[in-house]
């Protein structure tokens, strides 16, 4: 196991610390409920320094890019983030990333954890046809997600930068909490808003003491990797390993958008063909009609039982206070307003087809 730059600041605060993808990490602090309350109310800080960030520089870096992603990476300008994945040759998805462009022959992809080694196999054997300069920078920065309604105004306080000025899915690099070439990047994965900070492993201890005092009189708090997914959940964004993985298409998950058929990428074809034809399946939403707490693997079942669908993701939602999920069922039932039944135990209980998000705000 590997601990990250902070592991000795959340022991301290008595994180209960568990292993994911190859790192101890923080999954819970005061409770997840508390923490997911902070975020959506006033603002938390995630420590995900587990994430992999590959550096693509070069003249052929975009083509590369362009490539093994299924976004448009030609439409990023300079301080543009985007959202995007690496479609594997089967119809499945290597990964879900972030693409920043730095400058104008240089990128960063930000990776999963638990994907790093395979994306960066997956990347360097397309690389080949390309000679892009890659580097793995994973173990060198650290991340920490500034996240909640209130992350603005607690964090001005440690910019030159005018970080409201910053908009949804733009990034800068300047001057943060003292330190130099930090990244700022209006970014997330709790649909609550604030920020991402991309930090020298070296600066992170200085950097987070700062967070902490500067946010004090916001309400700061630290928030672990369960509140996290309760959060993304509520705003209906896919986890890999849960929602999307080799397995499941761009298509049938619900990412078209980021699927742009405009450029030659890998299974591009295939991926054409489907989005014509229709996938079979689709990633649908539900919320319980009765009491219940959806999970990971329950059996999604019709009126008489039949089994439909699996559970991709599911939790009693902290906001609503009621059993959200998401799972893949047949396309001709996956009409929103439909009814479905989640086995949970002996007992098939109702559930409802709704439009994402869960969490309006």
């Amino acid at each position: 196991m590997k601990n990250i730059a902070l592991h000795s600041i959340h022991e301290k605060l008595g994180a209960k610390m568990v292993p994911f993808a190859g790192y101890n990490m923080p999954v819970q602090y005061e409770g997840v409920t508390a923490e997911h309350l902070t975020v959506r109310a006033a603002v938390g800080v995630f420590d995900v320094s587990h994430m992999g960030e590959f550096l693509v520089r070069g003249e052929n870096a975009l083509a590369l890019i362009q490539k093994v992603t299924s976004n448009d990476a030609s439409k990023l300008e300079i301080g543009d983030a985007q959202y995007s994945c690496f479609p594997n040759e089967d119809n499945g998805i290597v990964d879900d990333l972030l693409c920043y462009r730095l400058q104008e022959n240089e990128y960063l992809l930000v990776v999963n954890a638990s994907n790093i080694e395979k994306d960066w196999n997956w990347i360097s054997t397309y690389n080949k046809d390309f000679n892009a300069i890659l580097k793995d920078v994973s173990d060198t920065y650290s991340l920490l997600a500034i996240q909640g309604p209130k992350a603005v105004a607690a964090m001005q306080s440690l910019s030159s930068l005018d970080l409201a000025a910053i908009s949804f899915y733009k990034f800068k690099i300047g001057d943060f909490a003292g330190k130099e070439n930090v990244i700022i990047s209006a970014t997330g994965y709790t649909g609550a808003g604030g920020f991402e900070i991309y930090c020298k492993n070296e600066d992170a201890m200085h950097i987070w003491s700062k967070v902490f005092e500067a946010g004090a009189a916001f309400g700061i708090k630290p928030i672990g990797l369960a509140a996290r997914d309760t959060l993304r959940l509520e705003m209906g964004y896919c986890l890999y390993g849960n929602d999307i993985d080799d397995k499941t298409s761009p298509i049938e998950a619900g990412l078209g958008w980021i699927t742009k058929f405009t450029k030659d990428f890998v299974n591009a074809r295939a991926l054409a063909a489907e989005k014509e034809q229709k996938p079979s399946r689709k990633l649908v939403a539900f919320e319980l009609d009765e009491r219940g707490i959806p999970r990971q693997g329950y059996a999604i079942v019709d009126e008489n039982k039949n089994p439909i669908g699996t559970v991709t993701s599911g939790t009693m939602s902290p906001c609503l206070q009621k059993g959200i999920g998401m799972g893949y069922v047949p396309r001709i039932l996956a009409k929103v307003g439909t009814k479905i039944y989640i086995q949970v135990r002996k007992k098939a209980i109702p559930a409802t087809l709704i439009k994402l998000p869960f969490y309006k705000g």
